[in-house]
């Protein structure tokens, strides 16, 4: 049966199991209205939202309003306090009901406190930049499908509140758990597209003042020592908050000669950036099943019944800043071409609660340029001081950028990898990802398609300040001369908005064996067949790959040679955990531990500790991250300790080659200073934790759901684990605890002929954060056991879940 037919029959399937089945609900929609088997009357809208397993909703709507508003009604029977946070958030109103200093939500800017977030959503919102992009004609803005996705998103997630009570502890009688506009979900998709740009700004953006004496910055902002080094460190990936990986195979390397498909996002488990899994249909239009960022209205990742994609964090610098010179007369205006422009003076005022529970206004100034915002640092990492001489902008062209929906929705319709190049082509609407597909045909793909600002390497070569040459160089950040009218980027003749580079000049690789990115640049996306010749700010060559890149490609590429492959493989390498650092560094690390006189190393404090029982640990791990893996702990607390103590350049007896990639550096250098001190350290921290040197690991990484312990696999970025899990260290409670970030939704995709495809699936902190909801839990449980969800795609294998439950919900 093709799949238009397949869709076709669906209606009146759907209309024969909604006049026998339960109306009762999974999760946190226990206290849900009976089902309304009749038509709501006055044209509201309505859905049929069907659950498998583990509480999946396959949501069917007639149109994109319809089907957007069974998406936003069961987001929020999963999700209501976690969508609410976010909405208070876009909103402006943290401080309003939780005061001005707590730590914000840094799932939808990088603001440092809910004030400086406030303020910083609040200017968008007055500046009203995301009606004006709403208001501007497809393709430069969303499409006349896309907001109808939002606006039905909208009504379902209000309708939800209308019909149920919150009974999740997280924000049960909360008040700031309100309904919500096609606006609020449109700035949702907006905020999620410049986390890369002006929200990795938006302390900067929103404490950016005019200096206090002649020539002298504030202390707050003072220009960095070594410019290079800390454009590094603001774009590393090695304790990033985000990351991924994904692979695609062609056909050449599997059993039935169809393409594969692994994609393992690293998010965060909490907050706004997570997960939440879905299959959305419209009969004869559409029909998608993967994972949605929370509040969006569409599929971020995921598969139709001919292609899977995935998206990885790309190494694309989405933003650049111009360093601009006061006019002598006026503090207030900045040159161009030596003629004065006048800053533009931004008043913006949001309410903050009191210790005494009072609310307050409170004002704070934002100036902008021509360019942008005035920025008086990027992180902590790169302070941009504002002196009377001086001042730097930012330019984010995601900031005009409101297409991710429609990409997504293009991404979803595509029936292979040659409709995903056209989709991107299309929208244009990628801010700061990397796509990975592969298709039923046998096609892989993997393309940096993403808005960048066309920032060349002549351009950055012509108009690079002094220490834009050093940040360029080192990261791809562009700092131009603002001062110069011929410094700003031009526009490539096939790109939706001006500044900015079009799809010709993407870096991108098609049909080649396997296609791969672990959030290192281009390059290696597959190390038989290099991409290079894009410009600087897309990312680096022949430099120094992360331990995750390196083992990733020879795990890749060795089962692309071996061939034959199936989702069977695509599971075992997500489960392998295998720790590249520990194949590099553990055998010379427990040989130097042998050698050490009298068993003894002096850690940080000076005093003497006895490692010698750390030496046989060491020699005996068997080099993974396993939940029962003895060594792993052990080796984990000494190399984050080594790898602060000792630069890159420092470890390793053999350098880096270009001409070997992937096996260089290696061999350690046990006499680096750092190597006994970061030993005795780690082996002191686990004995004063009480913690045994060869503790298995999920005996301390682990979570806590309902009273329970889950041991947790995975490991440190720093290790170069597939599988990332980045938890808080509490030795004095046990370990590593609550995870704040890894491997999110993971999907294993591919097909076997029968016209369905073989999906494998697993949302590792489970749907919903409700802790009262039985998918709260019940897939992290799987995760501990390296295990998926069988994935329901066709109307077939729907109907044969077990304990099947169907809703229709409606307005009414």
């Amino acid at each position: 049966m093709t799949v238009r037919r397949r869709l076709r029959s669906f209606a009146g399937v759907s209309l024969a199991l909604l006049a026998a089945a339960s109306a009762s609900l999974p999760g946190g929609a226990a206290a849900a209205a009976p089902e309304r088997t009749g038509h709501p009357s006055g044209g509201g809208l309505s859905a049929v939202v069907r659950y498998t397993e583990y509480g999946i909703p396959h949501i069917v709507g007639k149109d994109y309003a319809n089907v957007g508003f069974g998406s936003g009604w069961a987001q929020a029977a999963d999700q209501v306090c976690e969508l609410a946070t976010g909405f208070i958030t876009l909103r402006g109103e943290r401080s309003r009901f939780f005061g001005p200093e707590g730590r914000t939500d840094r799932s939808l800017s990088d603001a440092g406190d809910n004030l400086s977030s406030d303020l910083f959503f609040q200017g968008i919102n007055d500046a009203r930049t995301v009606e004006k992009l709403l208001d501007r004609p497809a393709p430069a803005g969303p499409s006349h499908q896309a907001k109808e996705l939002m606006r039905g998103w909208a009504a379902g997630y209000n309708a939800w509140l209308r019909q149920n009570r919150v009974d999740d502890p997280a924000c049960k009688g909360a008040q700031w758990v309100r309904p919500v506009t096609a606006l609020d979900v449109a700035r949702r998709g907006y905020a999620i597209t410049i986390l890369g740009g002006q929200g990795a700004a938006a302390d900067g953006i929103t404490g950016a003042e005019p200096p206090s004496g002649p020539g002298t910055p504030h202390p707050k902002t003072a220009a960095p020592a070594d410019p290079a080094r800390a454009a590094r460190e603001l774009f590393s990936r090695r304790d990033a908050a985000m990351g991924s990986n994904a692979v695609a195979f062609s056909g050449a390397t599997t059993a039935g000669g169809r393409g594969l498909l692994l994609g393992n996002p690293h998010y965060p488990w909490a907050g706004n950036r997570r997960f939440w899994q879905s299959q959305l249909t419209i009969p004869g239009e559409l029909d998608v099943s993967g994972g949605s960022l929370l509040g969006l209205p569409m599929i971020s990742i995921g598969h139709n019944a001919h292609m899977a994609w995935s998206h990885t964090v790309a190494t694309g610098v989405p933003l650049n800043l111009y360093e601009l010179k006061t006019a002598p007369s006026d503090p207030y205006a900045y040159l161009v071409d030596g003629k004065p422009e006048k800053l533009t003076k931004r008043e913006v005022t949001v309410s903050v609660r009191g210790k005494d529970g009072r609310l307050s206004r409170v004002s704070r100034t934002q100036w902008w340029t021509r360019y942008g915002p005035v920025v008086s640092g990027l992180g902590r990492e790169l302070p941009t001081p504002w002196t009377n001489t001086s001042l730097f902008a930012l330019a984010d062209p995601n900031a005009a950028n409101l297409r991710f929906t429609d990409t997504s929705l293009g991404l979803s319709k595509a029936r292979g990898v040659r409709g995903v190049q056209d989709a991107l082509r299309r929208t244009q609407g990628l801010p700061w990802v990397n796509t990975v597909a592969a298709d039923s045909a046998g096609h892989s793909l993997y393309t940096q398609s993403q808005v960048l600002p066309r920032v060349t390497d002549e351009l950055a070569g012509r108009c690079s300040t002094p220490m834009g040459r050093q940040t360029f160089q080192a990261s791809g950040l562009a700092i131009l001369d603002g001062s110069r009218g011929d410094c700003v980027p031009g526009s490539d003749a096939d790109a939706l908005q001006p500044g900015v580079f079009g799809p010709s000049a993407m870096p991108t690789l098609v049909d080649a064996p396997y296609a791969e990115n672990s959030n290192d640049s281009p390059w290696l996306a597959n190390a038989d067949r290099p991409l290079t010749g894009y410009p600087r700010i897309f990312g680096d060559t022949a430099t120094e790959r992360s331990y995750r890149t390196r083992g990733a490609v020879e795990d890749v590429a060795a089962m692309a040679r071996r061939g034959e492959l199936t989702v069977d493989d695509l599971q075992k390498l997500q489960f392998s955990d295998r720790a590249p650092a520990g194949g590099l560094a553990a055998a010379d690390a427990a040989k130097a531990c042998a050698a050490l006189p009298g068993g003894r190393a002096t850690g940080s404090d000076g005093k003497a500790v006895d490692v010698s029982a750390a030496c046989g640990v060491l020699a005996r791990w068997d080099r993974t991250t396993r939940t029962g893996s003895k060594g792993a702990l052990l080796f984990d607390r000494f190399w984050r300790k080594f790898t602060d103590a000792v630069p890159d350049e420092r470890r390793w007896r053999v350098p880096f080659s270009p001409a070997s990639p992937v096996t260089t550096p290696n061999t350690l250098d046990t006499t680096a200073d750092g190597f006994a001190r970061s030993l005795a350290d780690a082996v002191a921290e686990l004995r004063t934790a009480g913690i045994p040197l060869d503790a298995p690991l999920g005996e301390h990484q682990f979570v806590i759901r309902g009273g329970k312990r889950i041991p947790i696999p995975g490991g440190s970025n720093r290790l170069g684990v597939w599988n990332v899990i980045e938890a808080r260290w509490d030795g004095a409670h046990g370990g590593y605890t609550d995870v704040g970030m890894g491997s999110s939704y993971i999907q294993a995709v591919g097909w076997d002929g029968s016209g369905c495809p073989v999906a494998r699936t697993l949302l590792t902190y489970s749907q919903s954060s409700n802790t009262a909801s039985p998918h709260f839990s019940d897939q992290t449980e799987l995760f501990s056991l390296g295990r998926m969800v069988k994935g329901r795609f066709c109307e077939k294998d729907i109907l044969a879940s077990p304990g099947l439950k169907v809703v229709r919900v409606s307005e009414r």
